[in-house]
Parts: structure tokens; C-alpha cells; sequence
């Protein structure tokens, strides 16, 4: 026996050595995860100070009072239903699904419930999948916000809110991330492009219609400019969404793997140039100016195209991606002007349009062969129809009911001192 004896000890010291570097990847892996949630999270603010900033000075609180409410709601209510319709487990791959054991681990289990060891092969821990969707989840109904700013009721808002994200996004996620019907068929969205973006931007589109423009918005055939409040706040806005973007790809990884990471950054902060050198260079040519608005919305185009194929599209392909969708951005935003559909903030153009096109851009330049562009437009289809139909029907609902436009003179003069009783801007002189 004393001749095995080392070769036991050294077995022993080599499964020591495995499940100490299994608990370390554990570890390293949920801590980026952990990151790349509070990333996501802070995307929130970028998305209060765009709008707030292309917004009038008159509608400040209000537009800041929604995109407070937004992830209070967004999160609670995907916590209450919307994680477990989105991450059912498909025994078959289908499309429509209910994790009852996962609501129930969710509300009941111990905190030293062990919910680490097998989840997502050992890649991060449940809580922080939670987490880490919710943030997506909470995205999704911001982007409605900031289209229909300046005249939707506050109080349908949220009642939006609360079903699309609590049930209206979770469904269709969960037919690519939840492994049900699109994922089966072969469909691809990394990080959202479709399945966050241009669901959030189909549900934004059914707002505009329904809630119409604005007061004064367009005039005897003309589009009339309403100055928003805050230049500065905007860009504010859109480097801290840039900057929250890392998070939203990044993480996407679900992983720490140090070489996808890196390049899925690479490619998203390339397109994030493309787009934004994009939106200059066609705003310049359409509105013969040097136009802020329209860089900083080729910016976010150009990061709503790559997230699609952030992990599967070289760097050259990410920068003709971006390109393309700073150029379609600008484009977009003419067509609703002309369409006589007002968009305060670009949140159709940005997220549907440029949605669309980064998700069957996976067809077109993804490295992967097993991807194909009908695949993707059949996909986009299913998501769209989906989504613009049940955004419909609930602002539909909603206006027929309890309605979802404020009435003329609180428009006129200004929700903040009608429905909060403060101004976003006010200068108090001593006397």
C-alpha cells in the first residue's frame, strides 16, 4: 500500500486544486455579472437625461418622475411573474411556458438555499440572473417613455408598464432566451437588438399612433422644432447609455471569458462610432447643419445594431453595421416627421429601426455559417407583429377606458406644475 500511497495524496491534491479553481471561475464569473448589472442599471439615468434633455423645460418632472417609476415597476413586476414566463424550460421547444418551481424558489427558498452550484453551469448564481434580466426587462419599457413624452397620462403609463414588461416582453424573450420556438428555428439576438430594443421600439411606435403628436408639432404641412431643455443634459445622457452598453453586451457573455468579452466590447464600441459618425455625415447632407441631436442618436443607432452580433460579427463588420445604422436612424426620423408621427426623443428610430437592421445584419456578416438572414427576418417578423400588436391593444384599452392623453391645458402649460405641483428649473432670487 505504501507505494500508492503519494499517487492518492497527489489525486487528492488535484481535485483540492479543481474545486478551488471551480469556486474561483464561480466567483470571478458572478462578480462581472454583478458589474455588468449595475452598468444596465445606470443605463436608467442615461435614458432620464436624454429625454429630459430633448424634452421641454415645462415637462421636466414629469419625464424624470416616469423614468423613476419605470424600473420600480419594471422590476417588481418581473419579479412577480415576468422571470419565470421568460425562463420557463421549455421541455419542448414551444411558445408559451410557466416556471412554477422557479416562482416558488424565487419567493420561499432560505438564503442559504444553494441555487450556485449547477446553475448556468456553475457560471453565476440565480440571484444575480435575476438581476441582471430584470435591468433588460425594465429597459425595454423605458424606450416607450421617451417617445411619448410631453402628453401620455402618467397614470396609463404605468399601467402600460406594469403589462408589457410583466408579461408582453417576458413571452416573447422567452421564445429565443427561454430555448422556445425561435431558438429551436435558428434565430439569433445576442444581447437584444430584437428582443429588448425593437420590442420596446414596436410598443413605443403603438404609443405614438394611439397617444398622436404633440400640440403645435406639425403646422400646416411643416414640422415645427421644440427646443428641449438641456443640450448638456442629452449628451450627459447618452455617454452614460454608451457607457452602460458595456454592461448590456458585456455582460451578455454571461461569462468573465477574458478573450469575449474583450472583443464583444471591441466590436460594440466600434459600432458605436460608425453610428455615430454615421448620423453626422446623413444629417449633414439631409438638414445641411452640424447636427448634435442626430450624432448622439447615430451613437445609440450604431449601439442598438451591433447588439445582435456583438459576438459573432468581426471588427470591420461592426463598423459598417454602426455606419449603416447612424444613416438609418436619420432616415427614420424624416419618415415619422412626414408620417406626422411625433417622437420626442428618436425611440422608434433609434430602437425599432436600427433593431430590425442589427438583427438581420447577423444574417449578413456574422462569422457563424449556421446563421442565416431568412432565419433572421422571420424572426424579426414574429417578434414585431407580436409585439406591436399587444402594445396596441393595451394603449388601446387604456385610451377607450381610463384615456391616455392630457387634457389641452395641462399640454399647453406644462405637467410639471399640473401634476407635480415643482418645475424642473427654477431660479429663486433673495430678496
Amino acid at each position: 500500500m505504501m507505494y500508492f500511497a503519494p499517487l492518492l495524496a497527489d489525486e487528492m491534491a488535484a481535485m483540492d486544486l479543481s474545486v478551488e479553481l471551480s469556486k474561483n471561475l464561480l466567483t470571478t464569473n458572478n462578480v462581472w455579472m454583478m458589474l455588468s448589472t449595475a452598468l444596465v442599471f445606470i443605463m436608467h439615468l442615461g435614458f432620464a437625461g436624454v429625454e429630459a434633455g430633448f424634452g421641454q423645460a415645462k415637462n421636466t418632472v414629469n419625464i424624470l418622475f416616469k423614468n423613476t417609476i419605470t424600473p420600480i415597476i419594471g422590476i417588481i413586476s418581473y419579479a412577480a411573474i415576468g422571470f419565470y414566463l421568460m425562463y420557463p424550460g421549455f421541455e419542448v421547444p414551444g411558445w408559451l411556458a410557466f416556471d412554477a418551481a422557479g416562482w416558488n424558489l424565487f419567493w420561499f427558498a432560505p438564503s442559504t438555499a444553494d441555487v450556485s452550484a449547477a446553475y448556468a453551469d456553475a457560471g453565476y448564481t440565480y440571484w444575480t440572473d435575476f438581476l441582471f434580466q430584470a435591468m433588460f426587462a425594465a429597459t425595454a419599457a423605458t424606450i416607450v417613455s421617451g417617445a411619448i413624452a410631453e402628453r401620455v397620462k402618467l397614470g396609463a403609463y404605468l399601467i402600460f408598464t406594469l403589462f408589457f414588461v410583466g408579461i408582453v416582453y417576458p413571452i416573447i424573450g422567452s421564445w429565443k432566451w427561454g430555448g422556445g420556438a425561435l431558438d429551436d428555428m435558428g434565430f439569433y439576438d445576442f444581447a437584444g437588438s430584437t428582443l429588448v430594443h425593437s420590442v420596446g421600439g414596436w410598443g413605443a411606435l403603438a404609443g405614438v399612433i394611439l397617444v398622436g403628436p404633440r400640440i403645435g408639432k406639425y403646422v400646416n404641412g411643416k414640422t415645427v422644432e421644440k427646443p428641449g431643455a438641456s443640450v448638456p443634459l442629452a449628451v450627459i445622457g447618452v455617454f452614460l447609455l454608451w457607457l452602460g452598453w458595456f454592461g448590456f453586451n458585456g455582460g451578455s457573455v454571461l461569462s468573465a471569458d477574458p478573450g469575449l468579452v474583450s472583443f464583444v466590447l471591441v466590436t460594440t464600441s466600434l459600432a458605436a462610432c460608425a453610428g455615430g459618425l454615421g448620423g453626422f455625415l446623413a444629417a449633414y447632407f439631409a438638414f445641411k447643419r452640424l447636427d448634435l441631436g442626430m450624432v448622439l442618436n447615430g451613437i445609440l443607432a450604431g449601439l442598438v445594431s451591433i447588439t445582435a452580433g456583438a459576438d459573432v460579427i468581426n471588427p470591420g463588420g461592426a463598423v459598417l453595421v454602426g455606419f449603416i445604422g447612424g444613416i438609418l436612424v436619420v432616415l427614420s426620423a424624416v419618415l415619422l416627421d412626414r408620417a406626422k408621427l411625433d417622437d420626442v426623443v428618436g425611440a422608434v428610430s433609434v430602437h425599432l429601426t436600427c433593431g430590425v437592421w442589427g438583427t438581420l445584419a447577423v444574417g449578413l456578416f456574422s462569422t457563424n455559417p449556421e446563421h442565416s438572414f431568412l432565419t433572421q427576418l422571420i424572426g424579426v417578423a414574429i417578434c414585431g407583429v407580436t409585439a406591436f400588436s399587444a402594445a396596441f391593444a393595451i394603449f388601446y384599452v387604456l385610451k377607450k377606458t381610463v384615456g391616455i392623453r392630457v387634457s389641452e391645458e395641462h399640454e399647453r402649460t406644462g405637467l410639471d406644475s399640473h401634476e407635480h405641483g415643482i418645475r424642473g428649473y427654477t431660479i429663486v432670487f433673495d430678496e
